[in-house]
C-alpha cells in the first residue's frame, strides 16, 4: 500500500501476527503488502485518523470476542476488485457474515472499523521501522501520524497480552 510505501516485503512474523488479530480477521495485511495503492483521499482518511483508548479498547475487545466465535483470518481480497477503502471494507465483510454485527455491536460502522486498523498497522510499522532500517526503507515518513506512533508504542504491552497464547487451557491474558 502506497500510504505506506512497503511494496511486498514480508513485515517480521509477530507484528503479521499481530496485525492479523488486531485487524480481527480482515486481511488489509496482506493487501498492504501485495495489493494496489489506495487513492490520496483514503490515504490521508488513514493518516488522520486519531487512534485514542475508546477506539482501541473497542478494537481489542471486538478482537477477542471474533476469536471466541471462531472467526479466523481471511485470504487476501483480490486486489483487481479494490480500487478504495470502501471496496476493502467490502471485500472483509464477504469473507464472514458474522463481521458486520460483531463490529457494530462494538459502535464500528464497517469504514470507521477499517480506518482504525489501518491507523493502528500503520502505526505498528512505522514504529518497528524507528528500529529496523530495512523496514524504515519502504515507510513513507509523510503519510505517517505520529501521534497514533506514540499511542501505538505506550500500548505495546497490552497488544502483547493480547497475543500471548491462553495458559491451562483459560481464556488468553486480557490486555486493558
Amino acid at each position: 500500500m502506497k500510504f505506506l510505501a512497503l511494496g511486498a516485503r514480508p513485515l517480521r512474523r509477530g507484528l503479521s501476527a499481530w496485525l492479523l488479530a488486531v485487524a480481527m480477521l480482515i486481511s488489509f495485511g496482506a493487501f498492504a503488502q501485495q495489493g494496489p495503492s489506495l487513492p490520496e483521499a483514503d490515504q490521508q482518511a488513514i493518516k488522520n485518523y486519531n487512534l485514542n483508548d475508546d477506539v482501541f479498547n473497542r478494537l481489542i475487545a471486538a478482537t477477542k470476542e471474533a476469536r471466541a466465535q471462531g472467526i479466523h483470518p481471511q485470504s487476501p481480497p483480490n486486489a483487481a476488485q479494490v480500487h478504495n477503502l470502501d471496496d476493502l471494507t467490502q471485500q472483509a465483510l464477504k469473507a464472514d457474515n458474522r463481521i458486520e454485527p460483531l463490529i457494530k455491536k462494538h459502535g464500528f460502522t464497517p469504514r470507521d472499523f477499517m480506518l482504525a486498523n489501518l491507523a493502528l498497522m500503520n502505526a505498528a510499522i512505522a514504529s518497528q521501522a524507528k528500529s529496523d532500517p530495512e523496514t524504515a526503507k519502504y515507510v513513507d515518513q509523510s503519510k505517517i501520524n505520529q501521534a497514533n506512533v506514540a499511542f501505538y508504542e505506550s500500548h505495546q504491552a497490552q497488544l502483547q497480552a493480547l497475543m500471548a497464547p491462553p495458559q491451562d487451557g483459560g481464556p488468553a491474558p486480557q490486555g486493558k
